[in-house]
């Protein structure tokens, strides 16, 4: 039997909403540590703030370096390494004593974990696991996944705060958070390129040049 028998698309389907479930999950229970940990440090709101907003650029800045990554070497490669960063990033936070530190473990260290763990790499990988005919319901289904995550992770994460302190609630959604490393083996491989010649550039160039497109990337 082939080694990679088992990496049906149902297998990773249900990996990849499992991935989306924990790193869009996590990332909406952040809101809940703002009280408790501002009273505890005596830090002003906008130490949080500034943290999450820093998180946000983070993601986002290197999310398309994160895609092109998983291009050429390997989705799995790319989600692991997100995943050891965002287990970095939470354990981080949980010890954090400056605005610093702070920023570093919630804004840098999560956010990069957030760039290889979120819809841009799992989603290629789940769309390539399907025919065409079955993509867009397997899109839709995984992106349930990740909604799902953000609905029960807030619940969760409230239980871990008033039960245990918010220490060892982050110390706990650190390990969970670990649990995208093994996923990540379902969702191995490269994904095929899309036409011959395609290059970044070219790409940037087309997409500059269609009104329609300068407008939206205006509008955000």
């Amino acid at each position: 039997m082939n080694s990679t028998d088992w990496r049906t698309p149902g297998v990773v389907l249900a990996c990849g909403s499992v991935i989306l479930m924990l790193s869009l999950g996590i990332r909406q229970s952040f809101g809940l540590f703002l009280q408790p940990m501002s009273s505890d440090l005596d830090w002003g709101r906008e130490t949080f703030a500034f943290a999450l907003a820093l998180q946000n650029l983070v993601w986002g800045v290197a999310q398309p370096f994160a895609g092109m990554i998983a291009d050429k070497f390997g989705a799995a490669r790319v989600i692991v390494t997100a995943g050891v960063f965002y287990m970095l990033g939470l354990a981080l936070m949980a010890y954090s004593e400056t605005g610093l530190a702070f920023d570093i473990g919630a804004g840098i260290f999560v956010g990069l974990g957030l760039s290889g763990s979120a819809f841009g790499v799992v989603m290629g990988v789940v769309g390539r696991a399907f025919p065409p005919k079955k993509r867009s319901m397997a899109l839709g289904a995984v992106g349930a996944g990740g909604s799902f995550g953000q609905f029960i992770m807030l619940p969760y994460g409230q239980l871990l705060i008033s039960q245990l302190g918010w220490l060892n609630a982050l110390l706990i959604l650190a390990a969970s958070s670990f649990l995208i490393v093994p996923l990540a083996s379902a969702l191995a491989g490269r994904n095929a390129p899309t036409c011959a010649g395609f290059s970044v550039a070219i790409s940037a160039r087309n997409t500059c040049c269609r009104g329609s497109m300068a407008f939206a990337g205006l509008q955000f």
